[in-house]
């Protein structure tokens, strides 16, 4: 290698490393990110009212700051606002909406985002519905936490009154999906009405009536009985037959909960049923009122009506031929049943069984007798059962705790001063039994060691309490 080439290499190498060198010596000079003092993490509004979030930013110059702010509205258009509090008079659903303030600096245009969340509320967001008879007109109430009643409620909104000879109250949630609420149905021995849960409106999104909650609507409607699916629809018998609302679908679409065909089969149901739930299956016993026998019916998807195919395992009696007419059907635990029939000789009886109608589809007697108090049940007779194996039975103005194991009856404590009970039905904690009479319902502690001992009571019903939805 010649003199003038070593020359050259050196110069390079020694460039290369100077550069090195001096990448190690810059100093960056970042800006001062603002501090935002006095956000919250989450804001609730009510429907109709201000919603006003005035945060604090410090350590930058206040007029180079410029606040933007988003919240973001999935069935619509997102709502913006630019200023240094945000001033909206809140018109979004009573949902959960996620926020975002952008502070920008405009003297370096530097933009630093904050997240929260917006929760829409109104003032049907916590109460208790009552459902009730006022002189053979239906009304629909709705209480405060604080106990006041905004009373027929129904007829103020909509200027017009419910359908007659209401039976149930269901405020459906979809439990699947984390509680999601998707309204009030008032049920009536011939229909129905649906609202929507925070404006108590009729949604025309939705179908508002039973009838138009068919696929295909039949010429008339005769309710056996309906209950709520854990899915956040109605299931239950109508016009005899098996109904499921549909769940193949998104919640929010307007057939969610909608009937399709009944399951199909040769039978006509009593009106009472039960419904044994699980996370891996869901089944109903029904009774054939024509065929006096119960039989099976399984949710695969939709209700399919498998009648008697399952296998009888002892003789106590005959579930294939009960020889009775079915009073009142009652599960607890999700195991053992009870069955009340009236025989032709015109007395009452206690019919326990289990079954397993998930596979082996098996029907289990366990006993048949005649019920200890036979001046308790009749058509007026309110039931309530309870998963520690309890029954609780109101009949006139007394409330009984039932104990089949061993057939005691107790009175519980709490009188009632001779007013009709038109209402019995437990908490979702089974911690309280709620009680309706004339004007009132009534809560009653029974928790263990508690004998009905009176917790409190809601005024101020018109007329008497069938059903009653408590929103927490």
């Amino acid at each position: 290698m010649n003199i003038k080439k070593l020359i050259i290499l050196i110069t390079g190498v020694l460039s290369l490393a100077a550069c090195h060198k001096d990448l190690g010596n810059y100093d960056i000079d970042m800006p001062i990110a603002p501090e935002v003092a006095n956000l919250d993490s989450v804001y609730t509004a009510n429907v109709g009212d201000s919603l006003i979030i005035k945060p604090k930013i410090e350590g930058v110059d206040a007029a180079n700051v410029e606040l933007q702010w988003r919240i973001s509205v999935i069935e619509g258009n997102d709502v913006l606002y630019t200023g240094p509090a945000l001033r909206i008079i809140f018109g979004l659903q009573a949902k959960r909406y996620p926020a975002r303030l952008t502070v920008y600096n405009k003297a370096n245009g530097m933009k630093y985002f904050h997240k929260f969340y917006i929760d829409g509320g109104t003032e049907f967001a916590k109460g208790t519905t009552v459902l009730s008879i006022e002189n053979g007109i239906t009304q629909f109430s709705f209480v405060k936490p604080d106990g006041s009643v905004q009373a027929r409620l129904y007829r103020a909104m909509q200027g017009k009154d419910l359908p007659t000879n209401p039976t149930n109250l269901f405020l459906l949630r979809n439990t699947f999906t984390g509680g999601t609420l998707l309204g009030y149905w008032i049920i009536t021995k011939n229909g129905g009405i649906r609202l929507e849960p925070n404006t108590m409106q009729e949604d025309p999104k939705y179908p508002n009536t039973l009838k138009d909650n068919f696929f295909t609507s039949p010429d008339h409607l005769e309710v056996g009985s309906l209950i709520s699916h854990p899915q956040g629809v109605m299931m239950g018998v109508v016009n005899g037959k098996f109904y499921g609302g549909t769940t193949s679908t998104w919640d929010q679409a307007a057939t969610y909960g909608m009937f399709g065909l009944p399951a199909d089969g040769d039978y006509e149901l009593a009106p009472s049923f039960v419904m044994s739930f699980t996370q891996s299956a869901t089944y109903f016993i029904g009774f054939d009122r024509n065929r006096k026998q119960f039989v099976r019916i399984n949710l695969y998807g939709a209700p399919v009506y498998f009648g008697t195919q399952y296998s009888v395992t002892t003789s106590v009696f005959d579930p294939l031929n009960v020889g009775m007419d079915l009073v009142h059907l009652e599960q607890l635990n999700n195991a053992d049943c009870f069955a009340y029939c009236k025989g032709t000789d015109g007395k009452i009886y206690e019919l326990k069984f289990n079954v397993q109608f998930n596979g082996p589809f098996t029907f289990t007697p366990q006993h048949k007798r005649l019920f200890v108090r036979q001046d308790l049940i009749n058509e007026n007779t309110k039931w309530s059962g309870a998963k520690n194996g309890v029954i609780y039975m109101a009949n006139g103005s007394k409330v009984y705790r039932y104990n089949p194991v061993n057939e005691e009856l107790r009175e519980l404590a709490t009188s009632f001063a001779g007013k009709t009970i038109s209402m019995l039905k437990l908490s979702e904690d089974e911690e309280s039994l709620m009680v309706g009479t004339e004007e009132t319902v009534t809560f009653l502690n029974i928790a263990t060691g508690m004998n009905g001992a009176f917790i409190k009571k809601i005024e101020g019903v018109p007329g008497s309490p069938v059903d009653v939805a408590i929103r927490k």
